[in-house]
């Protein structure tokens, strides 16, 4: 079964809106054993959806488009579908009738305009939305079938959740599971994990399963795809190859499948009870952002947070504590660190500092970064010059911190170099 997915609207094309459904559709699709051949984008136009129609229908077998089922004059998929398949436009009176009772449930009057939403191609399967004013519909275009799906992002995971990947299913005709297993790593590039998975996919017979990277800086995600004629024969077939990525890539995988590295954090420091404050400085705040976007128990975990791009700010939040007028250092970073718990009582305290290096001539920019942690006797520092300046080097500066953090709380090695630091 060759599918090709298309999305419409000129912000899509033009960059304004980054194309999430696309990568939404063509994941959810892998994981449940398709192929996705084609990507297509195509702007609010007539005469190029026709165009991009009818390229689909020659090429694929299921066509996935998504968007352009608005109320506005620039929404036009119906129009072109029911032109592609020659037919007309006729009204779907039980949609109509839905969207009038959504407006009258929320004491409004539906826009006449929004009566176009009902509008479908004749002879066009229905496919519901019950989130949204946008239904779905399918349609043969050639020996193509066609799904078109709204271009809101919920409405759109709904509707292919729940109805357009059973119907795929039905129409394949055999079962398939695919299961993609995700190590997610900080401090190895993707030259470096390459190599050090050299090997692995020959781990699981046959060769079913697929190794795959996606660098996201500062993180790296590690893929591992298999497919199977059952789940529990997945799990069998990937133990292996599991087993050979933890151990290559240790200490540096921050998380796995859905987890994230603030998660982990904030779990440790449930586990144990603990609390934690946190000094920031050219960070944004965003260490304590991160930490405090993830349970409901964080708020609990979290003491106090100082954020500032002056480093004798940091120090005057702890002034009484024994810390003099400071510079950038470790041993500033330390003994804020100590000063901080002190001050808060917390079981740690995590500081991070930054010193930034402008770009002069020929020669990049780069960030000091010093990291100190205090924990009840115990301390801990780590030095790192990071290339780049502005958001670049902030990026590594606060994930750099928060790992440094979560190896501290695993009893991990703190300091281990990694490919991103100038040496």
């Amino acid at each position: 079964m060759k599918i090709e997915i298309l999305c419409t609207g000129d912000e899509i094309l033009t960059g304004k809106t980054i194309n999430t459904n696309h990568s939404y559709m063509a994941q959810r699709f892998v994981e449940n054993g398709f192929t996705v051949n084609w990507g297509t984008t195509v702007g609010d136009d007539r005469e190029s959806l026709q165009s991009a129609f009818m390229l689909a229908s020659q090429r694929a077998d299921v066509v996935i488009v998504n968007g352009g089922l608005g109320p506005t004059v620039d929404d036009l998929s119906q129009e072109v579908a029911a032109a592609a398949a020659g037919v007309g436009l006729v009204l779907h009176e039980q949609w109509l009738s839905r969207m009038e009772g959504w407006y009258t449930s929320r004491g409004r009057v539906m826009p006449a305009n929004n009566e176009k939403q009902a509008m479908l191609p004749e002879g066009a399967e229905f496919i519901d939305n019950p989130v949204g004013t946008a239904c779905g519909f399918a349609i043969t275009i050639e020996e193509a079938r066609f799904y078109f799906t709204p271009g809101v992002p919920r409405e759109m995971r709904r509707m292919i959740d729940e109805q357009i990947i059973p119907r795929l299913q039905k129409a394949r005709g055999y079962d398939v599971f695919t299961k993609v297993k995700r190590f997610h790593t900080f401090g190895i590039g993707e030259s470096r994990a390459d190599l050090l998975l050299d090997g692995v996919e020959d781990l699981v017979e046959g060769g079913a399963m697929k190794l795959g990277f996606q660098s996201h800086f500062p993180q790296l995600e590690t893929k591992l795809t298999v497919r199977a004629e059952s789940e529990q024969s997945i799990n069998a077939m990937l133990a292996p190859a599991e087993a050979a990525v933890r151990e290559r890539f240790a200490p540096f995988i921050l998380c796995e499948d859905d987890q994230t590295l603030e998660g982990t954090i904030v779990d440790e420091l449930i586990a144990q009870q603990s609390t934690l404050s946190i000094m920031e400085m050219h960070t944004a705040g965003r260490v304590t952002s991160r930490l405090l976007n993830t349970s409901s128990e964080q708020h609990d975990r979290i003491n106090r947070s100082v954020v500032s791009q002056d480093v004798n700010a940091l120090r005057d939040a702890v002034g009484d504590h024994g810390v003099d007028s400071v510079i950038c250092s470790s041993e500033a970073a330390l003994n804020l660190a100590s000063a901080l718990r002190e001050k808060t009582q917390s079981t740690y305290a995590l500081v991070v500092l930054m010193s930034l290096i402008e770009k002069e001539g020929d020669q990049d920019g780069a960030a000091d970064v010093y990291i100190a942690i205090d924990g009840s006797g115990e301390n801990v520092e780590r030095f790192a010059r990071l290339p780049g300046t502005g958001e670049w080097s902030r990026l590594g500066a606060v994930e750099l911190a928060m790992d440094c953090f979560r190896r501290f709380l695993l009893k991990q090695p703190v300091y281990q170099k990694i490919d991103f630091e100038q040496h």
